[in-house]
């Protein structure tokens, strides 16, 4: 069964899960740690086994893969213990050879090994277990790394191969050089060994462990505790044998072999390489004794030693009870004594040879009772010749000796001889320029060796004024290296795979190492003179510049926003430390840096960690960065450019960077849509109501800014602006009394209503309503995703010009001191709400004269100060105005002009339509009276009744409407400043 650990369990299911998983063996795989160093054609071999399984006992199968670092995303099969057709070809052949095997140590061990490792054998390598249950519970591979590294070990013996042939008795002493330029920590393990004729084995006489540790070896163990073998290490790479009495069992081959050991990071230690100098044959041959003062004396050297060398000459005795018995030896050159050695030891020499006996250069010494030795070194031509030992026994009596008679050995001719020198060195001149980060190898070749070799790398840098050359490295006789100067600190190598062949390598070059490379090889001839032979190369390290190559892409350039955009930016180039910076250019051509991404590994972000991901693969000499930009949005959009940086030597530089890479982020398709144009027809001074409605959103979330704009024949003016959050602004051309008048509403739809209160005909004209909707990005910010606009057509209209006054023409005949009336009667007005200015005129001549005047707000004004009149309200629409007690000049042409007032905008009113009245021609006699003619026909039995019917209905009203006004006044009310009654006015005309 399987738990999510998001699952809404029961608590006490999630205890019981992590008893269960307590309680439950988990498998495990272990492999043999790495990294593991191993010599090119040496064993490898890596354990693994698994533990944890239900059942321990049935045996597991396994399987072997391998990485190889020049293709680290590659697995490649090598072997499996149940699939003989897992490998792959490159293994295939050398598993059919046996020489790669799995061997199983028990049901869940096995050991992998390859018998001859091969450099392309480097690599990862990992162990799986084959499952052989239905679950997995645990970790069923296991990796590690293997290294395969050159055999740098050297082993040569300075005696030559012949044979050498020695008396029983005698003294045997033989050097051997071995060293290694191995760069990993290794100890070296040394031994001499004797191969007896018939054995099937060599076997140690003695030999120095790993640990430094020396040892006999089987058979060898008395002669090493009477210290007659020892092994003694003269420098840093030189070994030698000293056997103080040869016995015939010592005879066979004798040799020397070393070994290199390294320590595993399990800390076990493991021999990675081992060499056996050529065999010496070795002849030992017995001594026969036959009486007891019997004394016989050999003399054992080279017949031939190279000048310079070491010239050791062996005097043996052979006597019976040697241990109790006194010897003096003597050394002879041509028959002349050289050296002597007293019977207690003392020693003297030929006057010609105390200064060499001074200078150590001759030494003479007492080995064994039956072995004294004279060493020569360094030998001269002048000291060859014939060479023998001689002997007298020395009896002790009473403390003084007796010498008794001499016994020389046979002569032997020793012949000391200076080798021709034919040194010639050449070097292969470098054919492809290193790359930065690479590695410099150099091959040193010399001919004609017939001493000890030492070489000396030097170089003169291209950039360098001086002629001089820099010394690099050197490796002396002893194989021992020495760093100079600058590369102390560098990893720089010198090898010695033959005795005549010397590899330079400096690793990790970069373009200040271009130059002159000269090899010196200097040999040591065995008079101790030195002969040098020099060659050079010329060497070009690329720059760096032109060695690694950038190129940027992006996979897609226009992604929509709330997408991933993925650019990759591919270097190509030598493996050296880099440092890879991507940046994002401004809209001044600046650059900001996003993230940088050291050599080290360590990250530091400058932008937003959380927008960005970045991924590094690793292809070999190509590498890939990867930047993803996460859900982007418009901010992310612009140029994008990667740049690398290079640290060697404590040297930064800065490539050239990439090409630009445009990301554009484009806006998901939008839905918006609002209702369509439209005509509004509205009449002045009444409220106006402006829909724009969005009929289609691309979401809910959607958010949107609105723009009121008025378009008309004088221009566009912006009305007002509502932003996303709702807060409205107005217009710059917009007066603040029109801001009271308009208003903006949001309701549901969501619809944008516009109001103006009061329109004017100054409002009239093409409303354009723009809508923008904004959509939210990943990062919470809003953006503009798309505009719609829509208008509608306003035209103010004014109120039906009604206005209607009296039209009859009349003529009145009075008498002089008679009262006269002007009748001025609406017939219409354009609205009930109305307000009326009448004012009242004589025409006389060409001239109309104004004679009173009734203002809307009821103010009288009387224009003629002659004229005595009256006024009269007697209904809403009636005005009269009577002149008293007329006269001549009260004759004339009169008429009433009535001019029509509404409500303006706001508050206020504007005037909407002037009326004038019908003429009314009066003609004051002097008789006094006169007879008015109309052109209707008035009888006067007839008009008086219903002028006091009138009279009397019209002061009904009046007294009604004065109580009401009393009360309170209405709007729309009418007012008038005269009482509706006739009253006498004796009129201020100046008011």
């Amino acid at each position: 069964m399987k738990f999510s650990v998001f699952s809404p369990w029961r608590p006490f299911l999630l205890i019981s899960l992590g008893l269960f998983l307590l309680c439950e063996a988990q498998v495990n795989t272990e492999i043999q740690a790495g990294p593991l160093y191993r010599v090119v054609g040496s064993l490898l071999s890596i354990s693994c086994n698994a533990s944890g399984f239900s059942n321990p006992n049935s045996k597991k199968d396994f399987e072997i893969r391998m990485t190889d670092p020049a293709k680290p995303f590659q697995e490649i099969n090598v072997m499996s213990t149940s699939d003989s057709h897992f490998s792959y070809a490159r293994f295939s052949s050398r598993i059919q050879k046996n020489e790669i095997s799995i061997k199983h140590v028990d049901s869940n061990s096995i050991i992998f090994e390859i018998q001859y490792l091969q450099k392309e054998d480097d690599g990862e390598y990992e162990c799986t277990v084959v499952n052989p249950e239905y679950t997995y519970n645990g970790v069923y591979s296991a990796k590690t790394v293997v290294k395969v590294i050159d055999n740098s070990l050297s082993v040569t013996s300075s005696e030559p191969p012949t044979s050498l042939s020695y008396d029983e008795g005698e003294a045997l002493s033989l050097t051997c050089q071995a060293s290694t330029n191995t760069i990993q920590h290794v100890h070296l393990a040394f031994a001499w060994y004797l191969h007896k004729e018939g054995a099937q084995d060599a076997k140690p006489i003695i030999s120095l462990d790993r640990d430094f540790t020396l040892a006999p070896g089987e058979g060898f163990e008395r002669r090493y505790r009477d210290g007659a073998i020892r092994l003694d290490k003269l420098d840093e790479a030189t070994y030698k044998l000293n056997i103080a009495e040869l016995e015939q069992s010592d005879q066979g081959q004798i040799y020397c072999q070393a070994q290199e050991w390294i320590q595993d990071p399990d800390r076990s230690w493991y021999k990675i390489s081992q060499k056996d100098a050529e065999k010496i044959p070795l002849t030992v041959k017995a001594k026969v004794v036959t009486s007891m003062s019997a004394v016989q004396v050999s003399i054992s050297a080279q017949n031939a030693v190279q000048e310079g060398q070491e010239l050791l000459l062996s005097c043996g005795i052979n006597a019976q009870n040697l241990a109790k018995r006194f010897f003096s030896v003597a050394w002879l050159w041509n028959g002349i004594e050289v050296a002597k050695i007293g019977p207690t030891g003392i020693l003297t020499v030929r006057q010609e040879y105390i200064d060499r006996e001074r200078n150590g250069e001759l030494k003479a010494t007492r080995t064994l009772n039956n072995n004294y030795q004279l060493r020569i070194k360094p030998v001269k031509t002048t000291d060859k010749g014939s060479y023998s030992c001689r002997a007298w026994p020395e009896e002790r009596e009473d403390g003084n000796f007796n010498q008794g008679a001499a016994q020389d050995s046979q002569p032997m001719d020793i012949n000391i001889y200076t080798p021709e020198s034919g040194l010639s060195v050449k070097m292969e001149n470098v054919t492809q320029p290193p790359a930065p980060g690479e590695k410099l190898k150099l091959i040193c070749e010399a001919d004609g060796v017939k001493g000890q070799l030492s070489v000396t790398w030097k170089r003169k840098a291209s950039l360098s004024t001086s002629s001089l050359f820099a010394t690099i490295i050197s490796l002396n006789e002893n194989g021992v290296t020495d760093k100079a100067g600058a590369f102390t600190s560098r990893e720089v190598r010198v090898t010695r795979p033959t005795t005549n062949k010397f590899v330079f390598e400096l690793a990790d070059v970069t373009e200040l190492d271009s130059g002159t490379y000269e090899c010196t090889v200097s040999e040591t001839q065995p008079n101790g003179k030195t002969q040098s032979q020099t060659t050079n190369v010329n060497v070009n390290v690329k720059s760096i510049e032109s060695a690694v190559k950038m190129a940027l892409r992006n996979r897609e350039p226009t992604v929509t926003v709330g997408n991933d955009v993925q650019l990759m930016c591919k270097v190509s180039g030598p493996r050296v430390p880099m440092t890879l910076t991507w940046s994002k250019e401004t809209e001044d051509s600046n650059l900001n840096t996003i993230v940088v991404l050291y050599s080290n590994g360590s990250i530091s972000w400058s932008g937003d960690q959380y927008r960005y991901q970045v991924q590094v693969d690793n292809q070999g000499n190509t590498i890939m960065h990867n930047l993803k930009i996460l859900r982007a949005s418009h901010r992310e959009a612009g140029k994008y450019q990667c740049m690398v940086s290079v640290f060697q030597h404590n040297v930064y530089k800065k490539l050239s960077p990439s090409n630009l890479v445009n990301v554009q982020v484009h806006n998901p398709a939008s839905k918006l849509a609002i209702s369509s144009n439209h005509i509004i027809v509205q009449r002045i001074n009444t409220d106006i109501q402006i829909d724009c409605k969005v009929t289609s959103r691309t979401s809910e979330i959607s958010l949107y800014a609105v723009t009121w704009e008025l378009q008309q024949d004088a221009g566009n003016r912006t009305i007002l602006t509502s932003d996303l959050n709702g807060i409205i602004t107005f217009g710059k051309q917009i007066k603040e009394s029109d801001m009271k008048r308009i208003s903006m509403k949001h309701t549901d739809g969501p619809t944008f209503e516009l109001t103006i209160q009061q329109v004017r005909i100054l409002d009239k004209g093409i409303y354009m309503c723009k809508v923008e909707e904004y959509q939210q990005d990943p990062w919470g910010e809003w953006y503009l995703l798309s505009k719609k606009n829509s208008t509608t057509n306003v035209n103010v209209i004014e109120p039906e010009k009604k206005l209607s006054v009296g039209k009859e023409e009349a003529e009145m005949n009075i008498s002089i001191a008679e009262d006269f009336s002007i009748p001025c009667h609406i017939t219409q007005q354009s609205s009930n709400e109305s307000q009326f200015q009448v004012t009242w005129f004589r025409q006389q001549g060409t001239e109309d004269k104004t004679i009173f005047t009734v203002y809307r707000n009821s103010t009288l004004k009387a224009s003629d100060k002659n004229a005595v009149v009256r006024y009269d309200h007697p209904s809403p629409r009636q005005f009269d105005l009577t002149v008293l007690k007329s006269n001549a000049e009260d004759s004339g042409m009169y008429f009433c002009e009535v001019e029509e007032w509404i409500h303006a905008p706001g508050d206020g009113w504007q005037k909407h339509a002037v009326e004038k009245s019908g003429n009314l021609n009066v003609t004051v006699a002097a008789e006094g009276h006169a007879k008015a003619t109309t052109d209707l026909t008035w009888q006067a039995t007839t008009w008086i009744p219903i002028y006091a019917i009138t009279v009397l209905i019209c002061l009904c009203i009046i007294t009604i409407l004065s109580c009401k006004l009393c009360r309170k006044k209405t709007p729309g009310e009418k007012k008038s400043g005269h009482p509706l009654w006739t009253e006498q006015v004796p009129l201020d005309i100046n008011s």
